[in-house]
């Protein structure tokens, strides 16, 4: 999931440099998705782990 959530970014990041603002803006936006999912996931297992090893 960071994995996707870093190469939407790096396509955001072409993109704009390019000149295309709208491709830009939407590889931007799924980048941010990506993330927060990623960090939910990472958050809720970090949390089941922990209160599995207890």
């Amino acid at each position: 999931m960071l994995y996707y959530a870093l190469v939407f970014f790096i396509i955001a990041i072409i993109a704009a440099v390019l000149g295309f603002s709208g491709l830009a803006a939407g590889a931007a936006g799924i980048a941010k998705i990506l993330f927060v999912v990623f960090l939910v996931m990472a958050i809720a297992t970090f949390v089941v782990n922990l209160v599995r090893g207890r």
